[in-house]
């Protein structure tokens, strides 16, 4: 008996190892740790995250800029009409990768937590609290096996007093602050360009331009689809207030991006010859 009882154990302890190696049997409840401490649920809204658009957040000298390229899903939609950047308050704004739904509530939730917040303190309220309070809205998610975790994260700018913020506040409850972050496809790309500049000594037209150029050069190349940049900022020019760059200074930071991306392919192909 006592030998066999070892080998049904080895079985058991086999089986748990497969088990929570592929999520297999603790995927099926978000209050559900695996034997290595995994919540393979939470895990699964992160790669929904990392999937999606690409979303870039940069802090500047003067300010802070959001940028999001998003596919055209269909000729006939009408440009702009699937935002993913938003106005929290005057003073901040908000980028949402992942499933857009999920993110919309989230930026439901920030606007809530703002207006309470001057109603109750009579002053705006700081980005840090903000950006702590989703990561706790996210959390919650993950607490109570009848809900889902958020497939969405919270990529947020601001300005004010102490300078210029970029925060993320995660699915799985986690918020840092950020010089710079890219998230969702072709992130690793963007995050090792952003790496290579001092951001701290760009303006915020100057990083327009870069940021477009890291957007377009993470695209991948067998695709047909038409792509769409959306750009937001808050600055000095602003007023240290969250607006949409406008249409003009856009195109015309795309296509310096462009040529750029043209010149070097060019001169990379005269010395490959």
């Amino acid at each position: 008996f006592g030998a066999r009882r070892k080998r049904v154990e080895r079985s058991d302890q086999n089986k748990l190892r497969s088990m929570s190696g592929v999520g297999s049997g603790y995927d099926l409840s978000v209050t559900t740790f695996s034997p290595e401490g995994r919540v393979f649920q939470v895990e699964y809204a992160g790669k929904a995250v990392d999937n999606g658009v690409a979303v870039v957040g940069v802090a500047c000298k003067d300010g802070a800029i959001l940028a999001v390229e998003k596919p055209e899903e269909t000729k006939m939609m009408l440009p702009g009409s699937n935002r993913r950047i938003f106005t929290v308050a005057k003073h901040v704004g908000m980028a949402v990768p992942g499933k857009l739904p999920d993110g919309r509530q989230m930026v439901s939730r920030a606007q809530q937590e703002a207006e309470n917040y001057k109603r109750f303190y009579g002053t705006t309220i700081p980005t840090k609290v903000l950006s702590d309070r989703l990561a706790n809205y996210c959390h919650a998610f993950s607490l109570y096996w009848h809900l889902r975790p958020l497939g969405s994260a919270a990529l947020t700018a601001s300005y004010d007093d102490q300078g210029p913020h970029i925060y993320l506040s995660e699915t799985n409850g986690v918020s840092y602050r950020y010089y710079g972050i890219a998230v969702g496809k072709g992130r690793q790309g963007i995050k090792t360009e952003l790496e290579r500049l001092k951001l701290g000594n760009l303006s915020c037209r100057e990083a327009l331009k870069i940021v477009c150029k890291c957007l377009i050069k993470q695209r991948d190349d067998t695709s047909n689809k038409k792509f769409e940049i959306e750009l937001a900022w808050i600055s000095d020019e602003t007023n240290k207030q969250f607006v949409r760059v406008p249409k003009e200074l856009a195109k015309e930071s795309e296509d310096e991006a462009k040529k750029e991306i043209e010149q070097e392919d060019e001169d990379s192909d005269d010395m490959e010859s």
